[in-house]
């Protein structure tokens, strides 16, 4: 790993702590509401977050490749930092969302500059393992973040945990106070900057990637939707277990498929990926035990873990290079419709009926595998 300058490890350690900060309240976050009544409301707080996210992708893309890298990665992680401190404060459920709202903008500007940084100092040929690396820290620290925010929140009053996650997400910016900014010609923030055009809003040099990323988070904005009621139905009581299993191979494919790609090429692991997450849905559908359903997590995770690094360094190379940082604003919108609608439709069609279950994880394997055609053709 000596091929990599610090500067790369650094920004691995503050992606670690920056996800590994908002991960570490979200778990507590329906009991939270539940103190001031808000029970009713508790899906909302993940689409306010995420509808912030998204809107905001645009303008963190065009910041990253004019305002800068750095500044960007600094105001997505102070908003983290300055949002926890004011959670304890916000006690009724419409100032509670609105906080929520505001919260978004970190996750829809920090990783923008992280992913556009990593890109301009990895070297061509080693794209997909940097990639890899990245999403490796990125993922552990929003495992770590769930684990330690519940231990906390166990063992000391809810405000000790937003203060933590507060304090977490200023070390991330510490830890890159210094690093050199890579954009050349960088221009002084002002308001002009954002106001955004319509060639602002997606870049389409990576458009094809993008359909990918949007084809293959169905399934996991499904799994996130229907994962808890799919456990009960094969008797696990533990309803982050499948999570679990998932993350394991998901990690260790991230390592393995971004390293893989640099040296079989992007399309040829994404191929490979979309058919094993198409097998990985319809397996877990399909499942009446829960050996059955932990082993498709498991297909499952690995299929998805080998995807990320792929498709990131895949934009970092049809991109231009003045516009690295729009290219993964649109990748990251992609991700962003492809959860939410997988999401979304998860929970309509399968209203509350465990027969749905097979059916709906079934057209997102069929989705991924949509995907797996899509990147034949266009191979050829």
């Amino acid at each position: 790993m000596k091929k990599y300058a610090l500067n790369f490890w650094l920004l691995s350690l503050s992606s670690f702590l920056f996800f590994g900060s908002f991960n570490m309240v979200l778990p507590e976050l329906p009991d939270f509401m539940r103190t001031f009544g808000g029970e009713g409301f508790i899906g909302l707080h993940i689409t306010f977050f995420t509808l912030t996210a998204f809107i905001s992708r645009p303008f963190s893309g065009k910041l990253t490749d004019t305002w800068g890298r750095i500044p960007v990665m600094v105001f997505g992680a102070a908003i983290t930092t300055v949002v926890s401190l004011f959670y304890p404060f916000f006690l009724n459920i419409y100032t509670f969302l609105f906080i929520r709202f505001i919260h978004g903008f970190s996750t829809g500007f920090k990783p923008t500059g992280t992913t556009a940084y990593v890109a301009d100092i990895v070297p061509i040929n080693r794209r997909g393992e940097g990639m890899g690396i990245l999403s490796f820290f990125g993922m552990t620290g929003m495992g770590i973040g769930n684990y330690v925010g519940g231990i906390i929140a166990n063992h000391y009053p809810i405000d000790v945990l937003f203060y933590s996650s507060a304090a977490v997400a200023l070390l991330s910016v510490i830890v890159i106070i210094g690093m050199k900014e890579t954009v050349e010609n960088k221009q002084k923030f002002s308001i002009s900057l954002l106001k955004i055009k319509r060639a602002d809003i997606y870049e389409p040099a990576v458009l094809v990637p993008s359909v990918v990323m949007m084809l293959v988070t169905f399934s996991f904005g499904t799994a996130l939707t229907l994962v808890p009621d799919f456990s009960e139905y094969v008797g696990i009581n533990n309803k982050g277990l499948f999570f679990s299993y998932f993350t394991l191979t998901s990690l260790i494919s991230r390592i393995v498929g971004g390293r893989l790609s640099d040296e079989f090429g992007r399309e040829a692991i994404l191929i490979t990926a979309m058919l094993i997450v198409a097998v990985g849905s319809v397996y877990t559908g399909l499942s009446d035990n829960a050996f059955h359903f932990l082993t498709g997590a498991l297909i499952f995770g690995a299929g998805y873990g080998l995807s990320f690094p792929a498709l990131f360094a895949w934009v970092a190379d049809l991109a231009p290079d003045r516009f690295r940082g729009r290219g993964f604003s649109t990748l990251f919108m992609a991700l962003e419709i492809g959860i939410g609608m997988g999401a979304f439709l998860a929970g309509r069609i399968y209203g509350g009926n465990p027969e749905n279950f097979a059916l709906v994880f079934s057209g997102c394997g069929g989705l991924a595998f949509l995907a797996f055609v899509y990147l034949v053709f266009k191979k050829k």
